[in-house]
């Protein structure tokens, strides 16, 4: 296998353009070794197999520690062996030790992309494009051939939730994998569904504009109205209504102002002008 196109040695003069630019185009997997190492003699042979097997879908890239002891230091190497996936330019996790084959095979399918992620993938773009039956054909090819992957039940909640059926895919986003707990995808997804159950039953948003036209303080008019702005995209009026109910009527459905900015912010993302501002007068009006 020394002759490998998934196989190859790394040293400080090619670390940079084999293992961080290229993590950029597949994950590299680098196995720290040394010749004294007994368990590096034995995983070593192990990873070379396990690289021929998925076939492409990783490098191994085995870095002489003894003879690159400024790349072990650099990378924080303090037992042996020691190996490290890297994706886009970064290590994203490691083992330490000579793990059993299978331990190393759920290791890297966690991290390794699927033959099935690309299906899923057509499914989100039929999805965007609101043609839902070609979706759905790819979620059931997907089930078929790959039910493992873990974006499957994922890719099933956007599709019950671009089919209108809301209860059903609030009920799935809370039956989803505990990884996807703190997933930013999910967060939005879910703040999403909880604007579109707001207005399942409510009024238009000429009607629900007339009410606060007449009690500005009508708390449900508020947040229904506030929900048909972020289904539509007017995030910006959206919070300012959101924002108003949470300083004037923070009963409201349990703090519901105050709860969809978070929702909204969710669904931006992080780094929003409008949520930087929106976050301001939010910390500001609560403390």
């Amino acid at each position: 296998m020394s002759h490998s196109p998934h196989v190859v040695t790394v040293t400080a003069a090619n670390f940079q353009a084999v293992v961080i630019e290229g993590s950029y185009e597949r994950p590299v997997l680098v196995d720290f070794w040394a010749d004294w190492c007994a368990p590096c003699r034995m995983l070593m042979p192990m990873l070379a197999k396990l690289a021929e097997q998925y076939d492409g879908r990783f490098l191994l890239a085995k870095v002489d520690t003894e003879a690159e002891q400024a790349l072990a230091a650099q990378f924080g190497i303090r037992s042996l062996p020691t190996v490290q996936l890297f994706r886009n330019g970064q290590a994203v996790d490691q083992f330490m030790g000579a793990l059993p084959e299978p331990q190393v095979r759920e290791f890297l399918d966690r991290h390794l992309p699927r033959a099935s992620d690309g299906m899923l993938q057509r499914a989100e773009a039929a999805l965007a494009s609101g043609d839902l039956a070609g979706a759905r054909a790819l979620i059931e090819q997907t089930r078929a051939e790959d039910p493992d992957n873990k974006r499957l039940p994922l890719i099933e909640v956007q599709w019950l939730a671009g089919s209108g059926e809301v209860a059903k895919a609030l009920e799935a986003i809370d039956s989803l994998p505990l990884e996807f707990v703190n997933d930013p995808e999910v967060a939005a997804l879910r703040g999403q569904l909880s604007f579109a159950s707001a207005i399942e039953d409510a009024p238009g948003e000429a009607e629900l504009s007339a009410r606060l036209d007449t009690d500005p303080r009508d708390s449900e008019a508020r947040y229904q109205l506030a929900a048909h702005r972020v289904l539509r995209g007017d995030y910006e009026t959206a919070l300012e209504h959101l924002f108003e109910l949470m300083k004037h009527d923070r009963a409201y459905g349990e703090d519901a102002g105050r709860k969809g900015m978070l929702a909204v912010f969710d669904l931006l993302g992080g780094g929003n002008d409008l949520v930087a501002r929106y976050r301001a007068r939010m910390m500001n009006a609560l403390y």
